[in-house]
């Protein structure tokens, strides 16, 4: 009981002490010539105040303690000043840049995207609003070193230096989007790009924080439903956009109004568009109708079939700011159906009537989604006073997300997932370190019923601490980290009737139960990283990292057991072994899968000419990947020899683990050529092989480079990029390659003076040539090619 009561007072004294100094900071903010800078904001590091300079550009600031004020404004180079929390007046002369400096959220540390040690992307304000797609991989492919997936338009997930799905952590203000587009490039991920303040990438030690899953890279998705600042007036925007390729019309708006410290946040959008149209192409064969006929013509198409949209979401969110406390709720709402294009079925009583209702089977046959879910949110933050302890934040979370794939109007297959999620952080001082410790807790309940049901109903946990701790000495910036996580998964695995080959078997099947095994395993990953940051001369850096990162397979790697339909494969996890065309179940000695990852990043961003470029290597232990078993699956005889099998039967592939090492570069350059106008080159290069020249790893994004040329006159923004996607060819054994192709893309943007309404027209036309092109890291790349000439119209204001 004594060494309870002497932690409860260390930690009350920790949460109350205040100090006794109290200070008024004045001073003003300039620019290279000596004139004053408006709006620019003055926050004080790790507390919750922050003001902005009037048009003289002067300031005023309450403080309690030393500490620092952090000085930022867009166009300009983010400007740190040390304060000894007595009254001083200070005067502050920021450099301009044309690169612009937003506040990366999933940093923690309270850094900006030039300040980062480990390799940033972000989209913002009226870039994000130009480059925003229905999807997050559509979104952000055009950004250095990210790809997309792309099962359609509707379904596109990011991949960052050739990893996806499981090895992305996507996020919604640092908590996770909680869907179930890992377990299959046919769902949709559900965070919506159009609602959101900023979308952020982030590879290398920064990801440590968020989890295992997070072990090449997080794309965090920022939105403002729960104010973190109060609002004084009421705000909002509204947009319209039609899109001609599918003739798909969005709408979007926002409010946003606040009193005496409590602020309340709605937005909602509404999404509805048809099948895309491509080029013409040819679509792939799908089985010869007899022997010794000649296919003359190919059939061809000039649009996908089944990529329809038809989506809403509402968001609500409510807070309180004060000068120390922030407390808020947020709930959103999204429901949308989309089509899932070259879905198809195996039924051979269909297939005897096949040349009798061939249309009949096109028409019952088409497979579209729907996705529904609820998803609360909340925050907690306090900012001490105190000379150590900085600021204590919590943001809790609970998604209940459902995808149900509807056949011929009847629902086939469920996929549920009800996640909870707790991150609780304390941001310290200690010494000369500054840095954030915390604790992280996942709870996720999925579950599948129905035909496409490939993995089972599992349930996973992971209980998380984690460090990330910072010191500057002189022009360097030392950070280091670490996460340990407790990672639990428990299912129920059905043995059932998947693989007998044999008549005899069969006779006896439906007397059988299925056997039950109920598996339940524990890992320990361990994470660990390093980085530095020397800022060698104003507005020029160079940044070295390094990361150990362990990751456990998720459940759809370790347990998969069945067909799926979309990607056309019969899937086995890692805790299956084939014997004799028999599946058994032996999920011993699996090992986690381990990433040393090297990041090495330059970087200018000062006056008109300016470069980020990275290199980075990752050495993998354990790579889990899917690897083709050389069988097939059919449903009358199981397992057996491609050889052996009827055209309909399915390929067999198996989760297995090898060594493998992925290296590139990626860099985006740009030159302010006049004030005007701004050229930018930007591209990247994925290498992804197995060790021991065992080959290449399947569906790594092909090479691409690119040029953007913006340009502004009076009231008008201009834009033209090409981008060229390299041919690849760097292929496994059961891949086929494919060919380059070139896109371009045109924006014009007019500013409205409409009073107090802030308006823009504008117009996109998205591959400007109608060029024809496949996604090589697309499961249905020959069935589904990008879509052609897209003239997107719009109106957007704000007020």
């Amino acid at each position: 009981m004594k060494q309870v009561s002497i932690l409860s007072s260390a930690v009350a004294a920790a949460l109350f002490s205040q100090s006794t100094m109290a200070a008024v900071i004045t001073g003003q903010v300039l620019d290279k010539n000596q004139q004053p800078i408006s709006n620019a904001e003055i926050h004080v590091h790790g507390k919750s105040q922050s003001v902005v300079t009037d048009k003289q550009g002067q300031f005023k600031i309450d403080v309690d303690n030393k500490g620092q004020l952090h000085i930022s404004k867009n166009n300009f180079i983010d400007k740190r000043v040390a304060i000894n929390g007595e009254d001083q007046n200070v005067v502050v002369t920021l450099t301009p840049t044309s690169v612009e400096t937003v506040v990366v959220y999933a940093s923690a540390l309270h850094k900006n995207s030039l300040e980062m040690i480990s390799p940033v992307n972000v989209l913002a304000g009226d870039e994000l609003k130009d480059k925003a797609k229905p999807t997050l991989g559509e979104t952000l492919k055009g950004l250095p070193g990210v790809n997309a997936s792309y099962f359609g338009p509707v379904s596109s997930s990011p991949i960052i230096r050739g990893l996806d799905g499981p090895r992305v952590k996507i996020t919604q203000n640092g908590l996770d989007s909680s869907d179930a587009s890992r377990i299959g490039p046919d769902h949709a991920t559900s965070n919506d790009s159009l609602a959101a303040e900023q979308i952020e990438v982030l590879r290398g030690p920064a990801t440590l924080l968020y989890g295992s899953g997070a072990i090449g890279g997080v794309v965090n998705v920022v939105d403002n439903r729960i104010p973190t600042d109060n609002i004084d007036s009421l705000t909002g925007a509204a947009q319209y956009t039609h899109d001609t390729v599918s003739n798909t019309n969005t709408y979007a708006a926002k409010l946003e109004t606040g009193n005496d410290g409590f602020n309340f946040h709605f937005d909602g959008t509404k999404r509805k568009g048809h099948d895309y149209d491509t080029p013409n192409f040819e679509l792939p064969e799908e089985h010869e109708e007899h022997e010794g006929e000649e296919h003359e013509e190919h059939e061809t198409a000039n649009s996908v079939e089944n990529t329809f949209i038809d989506s809403q979401t509402v968001n609500f969110g409510t807070s309180y700011v004060g000068d120390h406390l922030t407390l808020g709720v947020s709930f959103g709402r999204i429901e949308t159906d989309y089509g899932i294009p070259a879905h198809e079925h195996h039924h051979h009583e269909e297939e005897e009537d096949h040349d009798e209702h061939e249309g009949e089977e096109e028409h019952e046959e088409s497979v579209f989604a729907q996705l529904e879910q609820d998803r609360w949110q909340g925050y907690m933050s306090y900012a001490l006073h105190d000379n150590w302890i900085e600021n204590i934040s919590l943001r809790v979370g609970y998604t209940d997300y459902k995808h149900a794939e509807i056949e011929d109007g009847a629902v086939g297959t469920v996929f549920t997932n009800k996640t909870t999620e707790a991150r609780a952080t304390v941001e310290h001082k200690l010494g000369l370190w500054h840095g954030m410790a915390g604790y992280h807790y996942t709870e996720s309940d999925y579950d599948a019923d129905g035909e496409e049901a490939f993995t089972p109903a599992s349930v996973t946990k992971t209980n998380a601490l984690f460090v990330l701790e910072e010191r500057q000495i002189g022009d360097v910036t030392v950070e280091l980290g670490a996460r340990l996580e407790d990672y639990q998964i428990d299912s129920a695995v059905s043995m059932a009737e998947h693989h007998h080959d044999h008549e005899e078997e069969e006779e006896h099947h439906d007397e059988e139960e299925a056997e039950i095994i109920n598996y339940s395993e524990d890992f320990t990953n361990l994470s660990l990283s390093a980085g530095a940051i020397w800022q060698y001369q104003e507005g020029q850096s160079v940044a070295l990292s390094v990361s150990r990162s362990e990751r456990a397979p998720l459940s759809a790697e370790l347990l998969s057991n069945g067909i799926h339909i979309a990607t056309g494969t019969y899937e086995l996890g890692l805790g299956y072994h084939i014997e004799d065309g028999e599946i058994h179940f032996e999920p011993e000695d699996i090992e986690q899968e381990t990433a040393t990852n090297f990041d090495l990043s330059f970087r200018r961003f000062i006056g008109d000419f300016g470069y980020t470029v990275n290199f980075f290597y990752n050495d993998i232990e354990n790579y889990y990947y899917q690897q083709n078993t050389g069988l097939v699956f059919d449903e009358e005889h199981g397992l057996e020899s491609a050889a052996d099998a009827d055209e309909d039967a399915m390929a067999v592939y198996q989760f297995t683990s090898k060594d493998a090492k992925l290296y590139g570069i990626e860099f985006d350059v740009h030159y302010q050529v006049t004030p005007s106008s701004l050229v930018k080159v930007f591209g990247d290069s994925t290498t992804a092989k197995l060790k021991d020249d065992e080959g290449y790893l399947p569906r790594i994004p092909a090479n691409k480079l690119g040029s953007e040329l913006q340009y502004t006159v009076s009231d008008w923004k201009f834009s033209l990029t090409g981008t060229h996607y390299f041919e690849q060819s760097d292929i496994t054994a059961y891949e086929t390659k494919t060919d380059g192709y070139t896109l371009f893309d045109a924006s014009a943007n007019y500013q409205l003076d409409l009073g107090p309404v802030d308006t823009q027209l504008y117009i996109n036309v998205d591959n400007l040539t109608d060029e024809l092109g496949f996604v090589h890291s697309s499961f249905i790349k020959e069935k589904a090619p990008l879509p052609g000439r897209n003239f997107t119209l719009g109106i957007r204001g704000y007020f």
